[in-house]
């Protein structure tokens, strides 16, 4: 196995990459990574796909680590992409097959590549030379600005943004703890208001921080997306806050695809959800790896980058399934007619209403994403809805989308609908199922009808377990506060209450039981 570094020359610079080789005689297919978050933490991956038989290249993006030039996030990814796989094409030891791959931002910077075919990205930077991929596979995607900013209702992600803006954004490298250290010595930090200035407060500058909020056209990777015609591996976490997304990407891919969702969150295998038991996992890897040599074979005859892969006697195409349970060759619908399992608001075997009927959502004293009591705040006036189940008599798989079917009104302009499933144990303790955000603006004081979703669920419950559901008009600091009066929650500088109501007549809790299928959800172990 042979490890060399190269700097690979792109419009205006020239980007750092490692280049690992298999042992044996070249050429080889290769397996691309582009990533802001320092190519060198990659280097036991690269060994793992070399010893699989791919030249593994993994470069540093344009302006971190390594690699010249200004980082700008998201403005040039397709055409340093597309001239990346260009020299790689040229270079001796590569047969001319390559795969772009990556997780999060790296995933964004291998689709663009292929769907964005060196045009354009999310910000219209001009064309280059070089054709995209073969192949893609990408895990927890980060679509682009639009998409991380904001939740698909339009409600806008606080936390997360300060925290990956503070550790990575207008600077060549990392500082993964710094709103935490941020935090320590000011607690409110978060509260301050316009949300565009939050950097005044943080104390650190950051010129592309206002940027990333006025980027509102969502889809538009997945809109390029139907055009595609080579293989994709998706791989989701259903605790992943993108994982819609990467559902969506799937669904709307127009090659051969293949998704991966299993009991993760967006740090894959860091974060396995609390379902996940050691008993169930998945050799990622190798997965990964079987799936990338299918994708790169072809019928005979065919080019793998031919006008129609979609059909399913692609050997890297599986539109039958979407979830990953109990092995890694076990895959299931959550496309297509469902079972649905209604509880209806109100009713003695559906969701009890224990308080909040009529709550006040107070942007000064906002639900919080951070605590998850298993009573309701000791306030005066609910500042929620509480609702809850019966103890289930028997186990119960939940295996596809959710959803919450509400009957509401808000008595201001503007409102955020927030519903959050907790799962609470035969001995009370409470576990988040999902969570879910909508964005409204009905007529004050007029009840409207509308769905919040809550995204797929591959679980399995307990007997005696409780489903227990909270409608609130905030999630904070998940998500910035709503100022209740139509003006653009990123730059208000006035906040006030909203008056809210729920109608059990109207309103229920809808979930995807598992067909009668055990619910064990594999586990990813390793890349």
């Amino acid at each position: 196995m042979n490890a060399t570094t190269a700097r690979i020359p792109v419009r205006g610079a020239r980007l750092a990459a490692d280049i690992t080789l298999p042992d044996g005689d070249p050429p080889f297919p290769a397996l691309v990574i582009r990533t802001p978050y320092d190519r060198r933490r990659h280097r036991a991956e690269a060994r793992a796909w070399a010893a699989r038989g791919f030249a593994a290249v993994v470069q540093d993006v344009r302006g971190r680590h390594a690699s010249d030039g200004e980082w700008h996030p998201y403005r040039t990814e397709a055409a340093d992409g597309a001239q990346t796989l260009h020299w790689i094409r040229e270079q001796r030891w590569c047969d001319g097959r390559v795969v772009a791959a990556g997780a999060s931002y790296a995933a964004y910077c291998a689709l663009v590549t292929a769907v964005g075919d060196g045009s354009c990205d999310a910000f219209g930077t001009g064309p280059a030379p070089g054709g995209g991929p073969d192949a893609v596979i990408a895990a927890v995607p980060a679509l682009g600005p639009a998409e991380v900013a904001r939740e698909p209702s339009g409600v806008e992600r606080l936390l997360a943004r300060a925290g990956w803006w503070a550790a990575h954004g207008d600077r060549p490298g990392s500082d993964p703890a710094a709103l935490d250290k941020a935090l320590a010595d000011d607690p409110r930090l978060l509260e301050h208001l316009p949300v565009t200035r939050l950097p005044d407060r943080l104390g650190r500058a950051l010129p592309s921080w206002p940027r990333i909020w006025d980027e509102h056209h969502r889809d538009q990777l997945t809109l390029r997306a139907r055009s595609a015609r080579i293989p994709l591996l998706a791989i989701g976490g259903a605790r992943d806050p993108f994982a819609a997304d990467t559902l969506r990407l799937w669904r709307d891919w127009g090659g051969p695809a293949r998704l991966l969702l299993g009991p993760w969150g967006h740090g894959l295998t860091s974060s396995p959800a609390p379902e996940a038991r050691p008993g169930h996992r998945l050799d990622l890897g190798d997965t990964a790896a079987r799936w990338a040599r299918a994708a790169l074979s072809a019928r005979p005859g065919t080019d793998p980058r031919g006008t129609d892969r979609r059909g399913t006697d692609h050997p890297a195409a599986d539109r039958r399934g979407a979830v990953a349970l109990g092995g890694s060759e076990h895959w299931y619908p959550v496309d297509g007619p469902r079972t649905i399992r209604s509880w209806h608001f109100g009713h003695p075997a559906g969701l009890r209403l224990l308080s909040g009927g009529e709550f006040h959502a107070d942007p000064d004293r906002p639900v919080r994403s951070d605590r998850l009591d298993a009573d309701p705040y000791p306030y005066p006036v609910p500042d929620r809805a509480v609702l809850l189940t019966p103890p289930l008599p028997r186990p119960l798989d939940l295996l596809g989308p959710a959803e919450t079917r509400l009957r509401a009104a808000a008595d201001t302009p503007a409102a955020d609908w927030f519903v959050r499933l907790i799962a609470l144990d035969p001995e009370g303790r409470a576990e988040p199922l999902a969570l879910g955000a909508e964005r409204r603006a009905d007529p004050p004081g007029r009840p409207a009808d509308f769905t919040v979703p809550l995204g797929c669920l591959a679980r399995r419950l307990p007997a005696g377990t409780r489903l227990r559901l909270e409608i609130a008009g905030h999630h904070f600091p998940a998500h910035a506060r709503n100022p209740h009066t139509g003006q653009n929650p990123v730059t208000a500088t006035r906040l006030d209450p909203s008056h809210r109501s729920v109608r059990t007549a109207g309103s229920a809790l809808l979930l995807s039981p598992g067909h009668g299928r055990r619910v064990d959800p594999v586990q990813e172990i390793r890349r």
